[in-house]
């Protein structure tokens, strides 16, 4: 290898070290100009992304492992089988992951949706890597909902043991022991389908879920059926059942999608379920940045972290509060949902391991 190339990779390991992963792909694209691989020049089509580990293989064979600590992100795919289903998913590993005990977020998304879109529009990856926090993406199958909603208004799909509800839970126990995270701070947050399908799985598992966000969604209990689904989505539930796990949820109340009374029946069911007594309700109006009025209720103990919160999005409709262009259902306006949510899940005490 030339005094060059030498320099070119040099630098992109320092620039992928340092999270600058775009930078260090056009190093690497400068260097390949000028690598020759099984006797042909080698170079990278222009915007191809580069997988900077299987470039080191071939050019610094003998380069020492990197320390445990500067292990870059990753964003890996797999499958799991629990109780006669199968789902395929994504997870989201952020720098230096390795070895450590970190939180995990579980992020449902919404119909239509699948999980590349959902970590561009939430943009929960980036948040979490500057957290250390461990993201799982479960993806619906089609064959499962011609639309790819997870079906939370069907019975056989909302109780511990059997289900979606279980096949999502096995599939965090099993993230969770496969790379050594922190099975007491493990959370479940969705989008519409995929909120009111956290808001069963937290409410089946209680012991294993720290905190659930809901966005746009339905609160347990909302449905048994098609039918019922859909009047719950149109009005508000009949009924539903305590939510027994802190929860943050975000709703819009212009949403004409989900009726936002749904986000307050999703408020009074982590009231009855999870709040600690002499716990109390207190109201902030706010604005984001971009303009975005809201009103914050949030419900717990003085001086302790609120128990159960609700961000009701004046003019809002159905969409992921602050998201991102590059993903779908998102409204840039904010505020940060996928922020706030963080910041609730974090401010929980562990659940005993």
């Amino acid at each position: 290898m030339n005094h060059s190339l030498q320099d070119l990779m040099r630098d992109a390991t320092r620039l992928t070290q340092a999270g600058q992963l775009g930078a260090a792909t056009q190093a690497i694209q400068r260097a390949l100009g000028g690598l020759v691989i099984g006797g042909a020049a080698a170079a990278a089509p222009a915007g191809e992304v580069i997988d900077v580990q299987a470039v080191e293989v071939v050019t610094r064979p003998t380069a020492a492992p990197q320390p445990t600590g500067h292990t870059p992100a990753s964003f890996i795919g797999g499958t799991h089988s629990h109780a006669g289903l199968q789902r395929d998913y994504k997870l989201y590993l952020p720098p230096g992951a390795a070895g450590q005990a970190l939180p995990l977020v579980v992020m449902l998304h919404g119909c239509t949706q699948d999980p590349d879109d959902f970590a561009a529009g939430t943009g929960m990856n980036a948040l979490a890597a500057a957290r250390g926090v461990a993201v799982l993406y479960p993806a619906q199958a089609q064959n499962a909902n011609p639309s790819r909603c997870w079906n939370w208004f069907k019975h056989n799909h909302q109780q511990a043991g059997r289900g979606e509800a279980a096949l999502i839970a096995s599939l965090a126990q099993a993230v969770v022991r496969q790379h050594g995270l922190d099975a007491g701070r493990v959370f479940i947050a969705g989008l519409s389908a995929g909120g009111a399908m956290a808001a069963l799985v937290a409410a089946a598992h209680p012991a294993q879920f720290a905190a659930v966000g809901v966005h746009s969604g339905l609160a347990p209990g909302a449905a048994q059926d098609l039918n019922s689904g859909l009047a719950a989505m149109r009005s508000g539930a009949a009924s539903t059942a305590p939510l027994p796990v802190p929860t943050i949820a975000f709703h819009g109340d212009q949403d004409s999608t989900v009726h936002p009374r749904n986000g307050e029946q999703l408020l009074a069911a982590a009231i009855r379920g999870a709040a600690p007594a002499g716990a109390q309700t207190a109201q902030v109006q706010g604005m984001s940045a971009a303009g975005q009025r809201y009103t914050r209720s949030s419900h717990g103990l003085a001086g302790q972290p609120a128990s159960a919160e609700l961000w009701l999005l004046h003019g809002a409709g159905h969409a992921w509060a602050g998201g991102r262009a590059a993903g779908s259902y998102t409204d840039a306006r904010g505020p940060d949902a996928s922020a706030e949510m963080l910041r609730f899940f974090l401010s929980q005490p562990p659940r005993p391991r």
